[in-house]
């Protein structure tokens, strides 16, 4: 259920937290690709980590 966070007496939107959440998730994702030598593959690799991190966010939002 998405539902405000209050720090400090401030109301955050769920998607900030669901964001900083999808953000370390990621790093770990391209340093696997990379370590792998998998990263490589890709044509655009900035355009990869964008919808990279897209994809992890909205598999947070759905599921989490």
């Amino acid at each position: 259920m998405l539902a405000e966070v209050n720090i400090f007496g401030v109301f955050i939107a769920p998607i900030v937290v669901y964001a900083l959440a999808a953000l370390p998730i990621t790093m770990f994702v391209r340093f696997v690709l990379w370590w792998s030598g998998l990263l490589g593959w890709f044509w655009h690799i900035a355009l990869f980590e964008v919808s990279l991190y897209v994809s992890i966010l909205c598999l947070l939002i759905l599921y989490v």
